[in-house]
């Protein structure tokens, strides 16, 4: 029989349970949830778990969290495990099946803090949530960061608009350059690894 794997497993960081102490069951303003993604991003790469990302599941009306998602490339050792799919999985499992969008349920909606990259474009397009909320768009996160966030069309948001997916960008921008410069001191001083900084390079 040909040894291969059969499972790979995907979790979040104990430390995180540290940082929802205290965080109320719903956030009523998307300023709120986006202030704990921010807050989540920056913890995360000063872990050491993966890049300074974070997003959360919440009921787009209640603001109730659903879920919470950092980027655990890095500690989970694969490369699919970003902040997004890692909320969106979660989010899935809480409500007991694939579909955010589900009958019965209320609407969902992903809060990130920037423009998903192409991998988490499609998951969340897929997944079911009705409104996707980011800190910012642009090129901004690839240079501070130097991560390559794949080729993402200009009408991006519109895609989303279009199959009745709410986007609403420019959510507390500035707090998330802020952990992106950070971030990109810690790169230059040599102190993080950039984990798919080839770019599709050779």
């Amino acid at each position: 029989m040909i040894d291969i794997a059969r499972e790979y497993r995907v979790a979040l960081p104990a430390w995180v349970d540290d940082e929802l102490a205290g965080v109320p069951a719903a956030l009523p303003s998307r300023e709120d949830r986006m202030r704990l993604v921010h807050r989540l991003a920056d913890r995360n790469w000063r872990a050491g778990d993966g890049g300074p990302f974070a997003a959360l599941v919440t009921e787009r009306e209640s603001g109730r969290i659903v879920s919470v998602g950092v980027n655990v490339v890095l500690s989970a050792g694969v490369s699919g495990a970003h902040a997004e799919v890692v909320a969106l999985g979660l989010a899935q499992r809480a409500t007991g099946g694939w579909d955010l969008g589900g009958a019965g349920l209320p609407a969902h909606e992903l809060v990130v803090n920037w423009r998903p990259c192409v991998q988490c474009y499609g998951a969340t397009m897929w997944s079911g949530v009705r409104g996707l909320v980011v800190a910012g768009e642009g090129p901004e996160l690839e240079e501070l960061t130097t991560f390559d966030e794949g080729p993402v069309g200009a009408d991006w948001a519109e895609q989303f608009e279009r199959r009745g997916i709410e986007v609403v960008t420019d959510v507390l921008r500035d707090e998330a350059l802020a952990v992106f410069h950070a971030y990109r001191k810690a790169i230059d001083d040599g102190e993080v690894a950039v984990y798919n900084a080839r770019g599709g390079a050779e």
